[in-house]
């Protein structure tokens, strides 16, 4: 459940655990999670301190997204190994979509 005002949004989760109910909160102003959508810190960690959007968006769908796992393969996990398998598919992806073999 969420609960918005003008400045503040509360979003209230309730658990289920072998019969007792628990909530949880997590209260944030509105402006954070804005920013989070629109521009979080992630997003402009790669060393060139260029948005990946700003490179990916003049490719189609399975490059863009190649080179969107690349970019930031060791900036989200310690282990880059999900994000470089990602990059990959997409890229098996394009050549069978292109009909190489």
């Amino acid at each position: 459940m969420t609960i918005k005002n003008s400045k503040h949004v509360l979003n209230c989760n309730v658990v289920n655990n072998r019969g007792n109910n628990t909530m949880h909160y997590d209260e944030r102003r509105e402006e954070e999670i804005d920013d989070m959508v629109n521009n979080p810190p992630h997003y402009t960690q790669h060393p060139s301190g260029v948005e990946c959007i700003n490179i990916t968006e003049h490719y189609n769908f399975n490059i863009g997204n190649a080179i969107k796992y690349l970019w930031r393969s060791d900036e989200k996990h310690a282990d880059a190994g999900e994000d470089l398998k990602k990059a990959a598919w997409y890229i098996n992806r394009e050549i069978n979509r292109r009909g190489y073999k």
